[in-house]
């Protein structure tokens, strides 16, 4: 993994000479993903004004939906690890000549649509097409290293899990990908 994203930094500078990656989360075992799961389905009834009680249970499977657009379910099942913690996937942004994270249109695991990837690629404002910009950049760098980015998350990307298998296999059926990492 690590020299994959040292791959994807080299890739990154032949573009932006004096930017770099910056790696936000790795690495996450079942229970961290249960209490982050958790956490943002509390987030989502607080900002839907919603009490955990007083939910009907069309409510509580909207909200779910929501959360599962963004996290993996919490598995401890072997054929069903959630990818990061399987060890493959990594969530990154990208940072300029001081060291301070670029502005990528929206932060890391927010919860709205402006976190898929290609929300600003019909942007038209200048900022706009700079979101959608820097989000194509990170993407390349990390697609030259070997890495496929989630489909609804700018920031996350993976190498050798499922997910990486499965979009591997949209995109070249004829390899036949496999998953080569499992959960840890």
């Amino acid at each position: 993994m690590v020299e994959r994203l040292l791959q994807a930094q080299v890739a990154l500078q032949q573009e932006q000479s004096d930017w770099q990656l910056c790696l936000f989360d790795a690495y996450r075992p079942v229970a961290v993903q249960q209490f982050m799961v958790d956490a943002t389905f509390a987030e989502q009834l607080s900002a839907q004004g919603l009490e955990r009680d007083a939910l009907t249970p069309q409510q509580t499977q909207q909200v779910w939906q929501q959360v599962y657009q963004f996290w993996a379910p919490p598995s401890k099942k072997a054929s069903m690890p959630p990818p990061h913690s399987t060890g493959a996937a990594v969530d990154l942004t990208l940072a300029d000549e001081t060291g301070q994270p670029v502005d990528m249109g929206s932060p890391i695991d927010e919860i709205s649509p402006r976190s898929f990837p290609k929300h600003f690629a019909a942007g038209r404002t200048p900022e706009e097409q700079a979101f959608h910009y820097r989000r194509q950049l990170l993407n390349a760098a990390m697609a030259d290293a070997g890495f496929r980015r989630h489909q609804q998350e700018w920031w996350h990307f993976s190498y050798g899990d499922q997910m990486w298998a499965w979009l591997m296999n949209q995109e070249q059926p004829a390899i036949e990908a496999t998953a080569c990492y499992g959960g840890v």
